[in-house]
């Protein structure tokens, strides 16, 4: 019994066979050409096997998670709680660092897109971040972590809230003069945290000393560079809030560097700190569920491959302090 090939649906359909794959791909080819392949194909009782079989509305039981920052400890952690869940579900991830540059973004997106994954969950870049080609596939996309313009499922954390309740401790704790180091101003993250700072130092009835708002990158060297500029002030601040873990280690390394091991300048790390030769009880931190925004995020990613329809919706992730057991 002879099999119908691809070969023989492009001659019945009077196409070529690079138009009926791409027909079955979901790639665009005019109405015309879709309907004569169709109609070829089942005349032929020709049906894609299944590596090529990727019409629109099938794909790969695979799922791209898009981050940032890989050695970022925090993103390593939410990664795990996404391939918990899609393992369990029979979903295999792939694990994609951006850099936080939009062009490897972009790259990775297209890639998710021509292998045809089932879906993405993606911290993005930055504000510029440009997720319509995915979206336009119709493909469901999980922003974690950071807000986005678009109307798709996103999972936060309290980012103001960990801001303010960071800055209060390090005020319980006599703390007068107290900085904040973010990561870049344009992340809705790195902004709101710097928000809750600010909320917490006139909350207390002080004035806010702009010298004292620093926006850096989030990683180590970005916490250094911010501290050495903070301590460099004709009236250096006497504790800081890091605005995350990285930069919490950065600051630290500094502070250690110059005899002022904390709590001898007190800090408050938003997010848990990855590695600290220090004691935990000489610094406060605001844990960040990082695990749950993963299984949380990978969750609502399945429900949507399986036909979920409800609007869009961003679930909050509240955080936990662990103050700093010595005062000054």
């Amino acid at each position: 019994m002879h099999m119908s090939t691809i070969y023989d649906v492009a001659e019945l359909a009077g196409v070529s066979p690079a138009t009926v794959s791409r027909v079955f791909n979901g790639t665009s080819v005019s109405d015309e050409k879709v309907a004569a392949v169709r109609d070829a194909a089942k005349r032929l009782n020709f049906t894609p096997n299944r590596a090529a079989r990727t019409l629109r509305t099938q794909s790969s039981e695979v799922i791209a998670l898009v981050i940032p920052d890989i050695e970022n400890p925090y993103f390593t952690e939410m990664a795990r709680g996404v391939e918990d869940v899609a393992s369990k579900a029979g979903y295999s991830v792939v694990l994609c660092n951006s850099d936080a540059q939009l062009d490897k973004e972009s790259t990775y997106l297209q890639i998710a897109i021509a292998e045809h994954m089932s879906g993405v969950i993606i911290a993005t870049a930055s504000e510029g971040s440009n997720l319509d080609p995915i979206i336009a596939t119709g493909r469901p996309v999980v922003a974690v972590d950071r807000h986005t313009a678009y109307d798709v499922d996103g999972v936060v954390m309290a980012n103001r809230a960990a801001g303010t309740s960071a800055t209060k401790d390090l005020i319980r704790a006599g703390y007068r003069r107290i900085a904040y180091i973010g990561g870049p101003a344009h992340i809705d993250t790195a902004a709101e945290r710097a928000a809750g700072w600010q909320d917490a130092i006139t909350a207390d009835g002080r004035e806010i000393d702009d010298e004292l708002l620093r926006f850096s990158t989030f990683r180590v060297d970005g916490g250094r560079a911010a501290m050495e500029e903070l301590l460099a002030l004709p009236e250096p601040p006497d504790a800081v809030v890091a605005g995350n873990n990285l930069i919490g280690v950065g600051a630290i390394q500094v502070l250690t560097e110059h005899g002022l091991t904390p709590p001898a300048v007190g800090v408050a790390v938003i997010g848990s700190l990855p590695f600290t030769t220090l004691s935990p009880s000489a610094v406060t931190v605001v844990r960040l569920p990082a695990r749950h925004m993963g299984v949380t995020a990978a969750n609502m990613l399945l429900e949507r491959i399986r036909g979920d329809e409800q609007p869009a919706r961003t679930v909050v992730l509240r955080n936990e302090l662990q103050s700093a057991s010595i005062l000054r």
